[in-house]
């Protein structure tokens, strides 16, 4: 059983079923090249990798934004492609390119993978939300996280980003018992994983699936819902009170199906997820959470005021956290973000 929500921090209390005013705030991708004090730490670590496992100095990328604007919660400094670098799958970051990986394409190739190997890396993980947790006041929320199955496998098999995620698509088309193979691996490692970071400190988890949208329904339905479903059950097995929020991006009307079927305790909207369905249907039965256009950041102005007060308006009474739609791009003015926390806090 959870605590009354009067005990809570107040980026948890939506989870005990309160509908905060104002509703708690924080912003995907918040540490990050927007901030000038993120762009000194992360020219000190050399590799972005290098930064992602290096307690010291990830547990200080996490809490710079919460020095500067005082969000609501911060969320653990990593990346979903920690689990394959950690399986054994070679990762690399180009700068200016992003992520590259040694591709895995058939049934065959999994050998290359390695559960029992993961535990060095996530260690030094589990260490930075420590840190973090014992640093954080007990008025500030910390989130862990990971890459959903489907997405983290689409990197995997594409060898880096794509536009529609053809490689996986075609793999799990082709030898679906093989494309499950993996999917169940990375369903295993993901829950050791966040199980973990649980331990460690997390008071919530946030699972990214940024590439649910690239699915038709009947594969949405097997690589999405019921791998998330699996990831979701196992956790919660080990910690039955744990917040889990998931962010299918692109699912649209598939976001309700998604919700009641996998378990989770809230969903994360995208900025195309229409405010009449966010803070209608979805709200009705679970936290919702989103969903700001990053651009509107970055414009900033009346443009994003005006949004702003929609989304404050169309979720009044609801149990919602305010986000946006996906992660801050690099060319956000910090000042902007700024203002956003003020206009959401004076609600």
């Amino acid at each position: 059983m959870r605590p009354p929500a009067e005990s809570l921090p107040h980026f948890l209390r939506p989870f005990a079923g309160e509908a905060t005013t104002p509703p708690p705030i924080w912003l995907m991708r918040q540490a990050g090249r927007y901030l000038p004090e993120y762009r000194s730490v992360r020219e000190k670590a050399g590799s972005f990798l290098t930064l992602c496992y290096t307690p010291e100095l990830a547990s200080e990328v996490t809490l710079q934004p919460i020095r500067r604007y005082g969000f609501d919660a911060a969320i653990l400094f990593a990346d979903i492609l920690v689990v394959p670098d950690a399986l054994g799958q070679t990762v690399a970051f180009v700068e200016g390119e992003g992520p590259r990986l040694e591709p895995i394409r058939a049934d065959a190739e999994l050998a290359r993978l390695n559960v029992s190997a993961t535990r060095s890396k996530y260690e030094r993980v589990f260490e930075t939300v420590a840190r973090v947790r014992q640093e954080l006041s007990r008025d500030v929320a910390l989130i862990g996280f990971c890459g959903a199955p489907w997405t983290v496998a689409t990197y995997m098999v594409g060898g880096q980003g794509s536009a529609d995620q053809a490689a996986a698509r075609a793999w799990a088309y082709r030898d679906p018992r093989g494309f499950q193979r993996l999917i169940d691996l990375l369903v295993e490692t993901s829950a050791y994983y966040l199980g973990g970071q649980v331990k460690a400190g997390a008071q919530a988890l946030q699972i990214f699936d940024s590439w649910a949208g690239s699915l038709p329904d009947d594969e949405f339905q097997r690589w999405v819902i019921a791998p998330t479903k699996l990831l979701v059950d196992r956790v919660k097995a080990q910690h039955p009170t744990i917040p889990i929020i998931g962010f299918p991006r692109g699912a649209g009307s598939r976001a309700a199906d998604y919700v009641k079927q996998t378990g989770v305790d809230g969903v994360g909207c995208d900025t195309a997820m229409p405010l009449s369905v966010m803070a209608g249907p979805l709200a009705d039965a679970t936290v919702v959470q989103g969903n700001l256009d990053p651009l509107l950041l970055v414009a900033g102005g009346e443009a994003m005021e005006r949004r702003v007060a929609a989304i404050l308006a169309a979720v009044t009474g609801k149990r919602f956290i305010f986000n946006l739609g996906h992660g801050i791009v690099p060319q956000t003015p910090p000042e902007h973000v700024a203002r956003l926390v003020e206009l959401v806090r004076k609600t």
